[in-house]
């Protein structure tokens, strides 16, 4: 099983902290309600290039990384892309 398939499948335990939400709101200038629900359907896209480098997969998608932690799936961060 690749890294990516290993994230799909678990997707059902991906969460963020109170403060995840506040700084991937700030950072990606998004105003919706479930940031967790946001960041699985941008994972679940077909064009998301995941990646995992040590403790963390990296999805990038939509001029948009997300962060999420290999172990607990947190959302750890999500930063715009600058290309």
């Amino acid at each position: 099983m690749d890294d990516s398939s290993e994230l799909i499948l678990n997707l059902d335990k991906l969460h963020t902290t109170d403060l995840g939400v506040v700084r991937i709101k700030r950072n990606l200038s998004l105003d919706v309600e479930d940031i967790v629900r946001w960041c699985r359907n941008k994972i679940q896209n077909p064009d998301a290039s995941i990646i995992r480098t040590g403790k963390n997969w990296y999805v990038d998608i939509d001029d948009c990384e997300i962060t999420v932690n290999a172990y607990s799936y947190t959302i750890i961060t999500a930063h715009k892309i600058k290309r």
